[in-house]
């Protein structure tokens, strides 16, 4: 009986590590944010579980049910479509219901996007804070006015679509001249990391365009 969160590699299939695959080996059943996804990491590996979908839409009709299986004596093991359960992904809802019920949860260490665009931005990372995905609309201008003030470095993830326009918000409450760097596609063929000022970043990307998935660091005030 236990709950495994097992991280996903964020491109590269060579970035799970051997117990992560003996963990999913083992397991009774796999929990998967996107089963299509997770379809092609286990067909890498040759590895035949059940697998079960598990996600935002699903997580609160289901938990109950899987917490009961749980207690029954299953072993089960969390996949997302990327990184580390739980990071802005599926995974806290369970594994809450399953600390508060005394069913032991395991997470293994691994990928997870944010952590080497955090090392390799060239930005302090010695404090920092993450922001996960920012609000659309509610929110948003709270936010950003409370991070302009941040000491901390400042990461978080965004979308392709929202970068450019994120990022002249980014100048609005920060200023032009603020560090940071754009990790896109990190581990990935086409993997890039561009650094210098919001402003210098923002115009590279408004002419360029941009694809892929999106880590934003951002030097905290000084």
């Amino acid at each position: 009986m236990k709950l495994y969160l097992v991280p996903s590699p964020i491109g590269n299939l060579a970035d799970i590590t051997y117990r992560a695959v003996k963990v999913l080996e083992e397991a009774d059943l796999i929990l998967a944010e996107d089963t299509r996804t997770s379809s092609v990491l286990l067909r890498h590996y040759q590895i035949n579980k059940p697998v079960t979908p598990y996600h935002q839409h699903n997580e609160h009709k289901i938990v109950q049910h899987l917490l009961q299986q749980l207690q029954g004596g299953k072993t089960m093991a969390m996949l997302t479509d990327a990184g580390t359960p739980g990071i802005s992904d599926p995974g806290f809802l369970l594994v809450r219901e399953c600390n508060r019920a005394g069913v032991p949860v395991e997470c293994l260490p691994g990928a997870t996007a944010f952590v080497p665009a955090l090392v390799n931005s060239g930005i302090p990372m010695n404090r920092f804070v993450f922001e996960g995905f920012l609000p659309l609309k509610k929110g948003r201008h709270t936010l950003f006015t409370q991070l302009a003030t941040e000491e901390r470095t400042i990461v978080f993830y965004e979308s392709p679509m929202r970068l450019v326009r994120t990022l002249s918000d980014l100048i609005q409450y920060f200023g032009p001249d603020r560090p940071c760097c754009v990790s896109r596609e990190l581990t990935k063929m086409f993997e890039e990391n561009k650094r210098g000022t919001l402003q210098e970043v923002h115009d590279y990307f408004a002419e360029k365009g941009v694809k892929g998935e999106i880590v934003v660091v951002v030097q905290g005030k000084e």
